[in-house]
């Protein structure tokens, strides 16, 4: 019996994804840049940032799934 939620996502894949997501969590309360000076950059950088984190800490992406794509060894 296969699970619905099979780790699509490898080990490189999900350090990768650990290091950006904390940079964009980062990046608007800690660059000072004037990008995030907007409310909706800050709210878009910290929720893709979360996405990232949650996606490599399960192991599994719904997007990689849609496009059937698996960076992890079978």
């Amino acid at each position: 019996m296969t699970s619905k939620f099979a780790t699509n996502v490898g080990s490189v894949d999900r350090g990768l994804r650990i290091v950006l997501g904390l940079i964009l969590l980062g990046a608007p309360f800690l660059s000072g840049a004037a990008l995030f000076q907007s409310g909706a950059a800050t709210g878009i950088a910290v929720l893709v940032g979360l996405v990232l984190i949650a996606t490599s800490a399960m192991k599994f992406c719904p997007l990689y799934r849609i496009l059937g794509i698996r960076t992890c060894k079978l």
